[in-house]
């Protein structure tokens, strides 16, 4: 419980109607989820405007209402606070109702397209074996210290995430390590959070559905960087064509990582194989069991942002190659005949080529890929095309499915996908298979011994989304299923 004076510190107040310091029990932006003496934040969102939820909230008990536009109708018993912007004011509000706990504990944030599932639990795990009480939120799950708890978004909302921080705060955690989704900046998720530092892995094709232009969804990640104050890092990568932009215009300390520029850190591979990586870090070596470009990129960042905060090298690789893959990123199953399978999350066009390429790079030439990928509905649908000449591209033979269809047909993303080969004699590299199981099943059926199964677009993710409805289906289940045929 907090008073009402206490949540509005450092908020942009425009007028306040009917104003009583009252003691506040909840805070809410959803109508029907309050309780007495509750705030209720009227959002602006993509498809549903809170303000016309406020009579609802009120019913359910809403006390505080915090809203841009007034309605016509004001209820005498009911406090009116006005802000230039209610999204913003929910961040700082749930910052304050939590008393604040980024200011008590490390904030890392991770942002870009691809790795930062990776990147921040890696970064998780070697804090933790380090000896630090570590909280992780991310895609996958969150943790606090070795707690664990269900994810439902990349970064939650502020009311959750507030929470969350609170509760690292009271568990004694050290460091906060946090996925940054460009909609969560956009969104002001983040607002009123304290970051210790910023860390970018790169930009390529994605959530052009959102953010409409590859300019707006570039800027949404450097907005980021834009707010990090001076006392927080800001750590890019070089290697990418926007690694320099995102720390342009920051008030962070700025460093930079590359693997193949000059940089203040810096990896060479020296070997990488389908069972691991052999790099060279400082004239010194590390062994890792993760493979692949891009996780080379993934153990770089993890351990620039280590020596930022003042780590030795030696404990740093020590920990770095005992870590294994994240759960649904490049995760590894082995079936009957020494065949092989791989899930992974891969769902943008750079991320299925780079998984594609380090299989093919890493595998013997008696090894054939089979690969099955679809794409999400009601998503970004210009990178269906090109993730389908992709596979086909840099697969033996790539089997065309279901992939989290939401409210469209799934008939009509394979035909999107279709269009990105029907110009390339590729005839009799695909088929096409609508049911994910049975396209997963004909996978193991066609493969031969030593062949490579490669499971791409939902890596974690445990269900199936159709017109709302969320049913079972995991990816791993059911290759363990059939691999062993």
């Amino acid at each position: 419980m907090k008073q009402l004076d206490q949540v509005l510190i450092d908020v942009e107040v425009i007028e306040k109607i009917n104003y009583d310091n009252c003691l506040i029990s909840k805070l809410s932006f959803n109508s029907r989820d309050l309780l007495d003496n509750g705030i209720f934040f009227a959002i602006r969102g993509t498809n549903v405007d809170g303000h016309d939820y406020i009579d609802q909230a009120i019913a359910n008990q809403a006390k505080v209402i915090v809203l841009e536009k007034l309605p016509l109708q004001l209820n005498e018993n009911i406090i009116y606070v006005v802000v230039r912007d209610s999204n913003h004011a929910l961040g700082i509000i749930a910052a304050n109702f939590n008393d604040n706990p980024s200011d008590k504990i490390k904030v890392i944030g991770i942002t870009g397209t691809n790795g930062k599932t990776t990147t921040a639990t890696l970064l998780y795990k070697l804090l933790s074996s380090l000896g630090y009480n570590v909280g992780l939120l991310s895609t996958v799950a969150v943790y606090v210290n070795k707690e664990e708890f269900q994810a439902t978004h990349t970064t939650p909302d502020q009311i959750t995430l507030q929470g969350y921080l609170n509760l690292m705060v009271s568990k004694g955690c050290q460091y906060c390590i946090m996925e940054v989704s460009s909609h969560s900046i956009i969104q002001k998720r983040i607002d009123g959070i304290s970051f210790f530092g910023g860390v970018f892995t790169n930009i390529t094709h994605d959530h052009l559905d959102y953010h409409k232009t590859f300019e707006n969804y570039i800027n949404a990640k450097k907005l980021f960087f834009d707010n990090l104050p001076s006392t927080a890092f800001a750590l890019s990568n070089k290697d990418d064509r926007n690694g320099n932009l995102m720390l342009q215009n920051t008030k962070a300390k700025k460093y930079l990582y590359s693997l193949n520029n000059i940089a203040d850190f810096k990896f060479r591979i020296v070997e990488n194989t389908i069972e691991g990586m052999q790099i060279n870090v400082e004239n010194k070596e590390l062994y890792t069991q993760l493979c692949g470009v891009f996780n080379a990129y993934n153990l770089l960042t993890v351990y620039s942002v280590a020596s930022i905060i003042g780590e030795e090298t030696e404990k740093m690789l020590t920990i770095l190659s005992i870590l294994g893959s994240v759960k649904g990123r490049f995760e590894k199953i082995e079936g009957s005949e020494n065949k092989k399978g791989i899930i992974d999350y891969a769902h943008t066009p750079d991320a299925l080529e780079n998984v594609l390429e380090t299989i093919n790079i890493t595998k013997n030439d008696s090894q054939n890929i089979i690969t099955i990928i679809g794409c999400g509905g009601d998503r970004d649908k210009g990178k269906r095309p090109e993730m389908a000449k992709i596979a086909c591209e840099k697969s033996y033979k790539t089997i065309i499915t279901s992939d989290n269809p939401r409210f469209e047909n799934p008939e009509d993303i394979i035909k999107d996908m279709l269009e990105g080969i029907k110009k390339y004699t590729f005839d009799n590299k695909y088929i096409v298979i609508s049911d994910r199981r049975e396209a997963i099943k004909t996978a193991c059926l066609i493969a031969k011994p030593n062949d490579i199964i490669l499971v791409a677009g939902k890596g974690h993710e445990t269900y199936q989304d159709v017109k709302g409805i969320k049913s079972h289906f995991d990816d791993k289940e059911i290759l363990t299923e059939f691999i062993n045929l």
